[in-house]
């Protein structure tokens, strides 16, 4: 529905407005997306000659690498339900594995196919949280926590990408990598400063309270910001606890990289190491911006093209790539959304 509001009163309350602006969002994402699967659908027929040989290689495929590749994307997920559970152990429930896996599978799956996917599998896992007697400010606490951690994990496979890439390596893999571990140093540092520090926490106050003096809505969400990160704090005070979940959300990545290696190999293609570290990494990216459903094209051609980067012919990589999403993504979507319909209707039934 067309704004036709110009000059004069109108009789839209907020809501309404609101509503129709957040119309633009999802617009522009399927415009972008329509480009994107355009543009990559246009490479494929360019390059059919290269497309043709990949699908030659996959349907080759060894079988017993490819299981092992399956076996490290289930602990990769294992891993990242482990972090969950672990935080909401912290906070007082008792949840067991497979009921917190359940959860995060359906929370995966709802992220990886629609539009806006981050957003509304947070919703939903928060939600279904909610439902089950999880406290507001403990389930806000789990998914920014959770969302932090595997942050932190995926920069330590960059710095180790970056250690690794040699005393030559290639310009935007290092520069890249530089950038993102420079952002993660000094956000574990600010926080650490935040967190000793009561002239800067008083600064910061001032400094909010002032720049969202005419905004309720950005208050309120300061004030929820606020109480997640001291609720974050509380769940085990120190550092030495928080080696478990932090370990977990690095094998979470670790477990997803082996999977990668496992399907390379699984079509008899070398591992051109250090860098699959570094086309790993980078390919992360743009796979966060979820620029089409499911990062459909967005990720095999970003992963190709980084394979191929560092020496891989380009038939092996895009068969690489397309393999390793076949296990990453395809295969745990049907799973994920029958464990999305299971815990949903409990959670309504309870």
């Amino acid at each position: 529905m067309r704004d036709h509001s110009g000059g004069g009163h109108s009789r839209e309350g907020p809501a309404d407005r609101d509503a129709g602006s957040s119309r633009w969002p999802r617009r522009i994402w399927w415009v972008v997306a329509g480009a994107v699967l355009a543009g990559v659908t246009a490479a494929a027929v360019v390059r059919r000659s290269e497309v043709a040989g990949a699908l030659r290689l996959v349907a080759h495929v060894d079988p017993l690498p490819l299981a092992a590749a399956a076996a490290c994307q289930a602990a990769s997920l294992l891993c990242f339900a482990g972090v969950w559970r672990w935080l909401l152990d912290a906070g007082g429930a008792r949840w067991p594995l497979r009921r917190v896996a359940a959860l995060t599978l359906g929370g995966n799956a709802v992220s990886g196919a629609l539009p806006g996917g981050a957003v509304l599998a947070t919703a939903w896992a928060y939600r279904q949280l909610r439902r089950r007697g999880i406290d507001t400010t403990l389930a806000a606490a789990v998914l920014a926590v959770a969302g932090a951690l595997s942050g932190l994990g995926l920069g330590v496979i960059g710095a180790v990408a970056l250690i690794a890439s040699g005393p030559s390596p290639r310009a935007v893999v290092v520069w890249t990598m530089v950038v993102l571990l420079i952002v993660l140093v000094s956000a574990a540092c600010f926080v650490v400063l935040v967190r000793r520090s009561d002239t800067v926490r008083r600064g910061l106050r001032r400094v909010w309270a002032a720049a969202t003096r005419r905004s309720v809505r950005a208050r309120d969400l300061g004030t929820l910001a606020g109480r997640i990160a001291e609720q974050a704090w509380n769940l085990k005070p120190g550092l030495r606890p928080w080696l478990s979940p932090a370990a977990q959300a690095l094998f979470n990545w670790v477990f997803d990289l082996a999977c990668l290696v496992l399907c390379l190999r699984a079509l008899n293609i070398t591992v051109p190491w250090p860098g699959v570290l570094g086309a790993y990494v980078l390919t992360q990216i743009p796979a966060s911006l979820r620029l089409t459903p499911g990062n459909i094209g967005v990720v095999e051609a970003g992963l190709a093209a980084l394979l191929a980067a560092y020496g891989v012919p380009s038939s092996q990589a895009l068969a690489g790539a397309l393999l390793y999403r076949a296990v990453s993504y395809w295969a745990v979507q049907p799973i994920g959304w029958c464990c999305c319909a299971a815990v949903t209707l409990r959670g309504r039934r309870a």
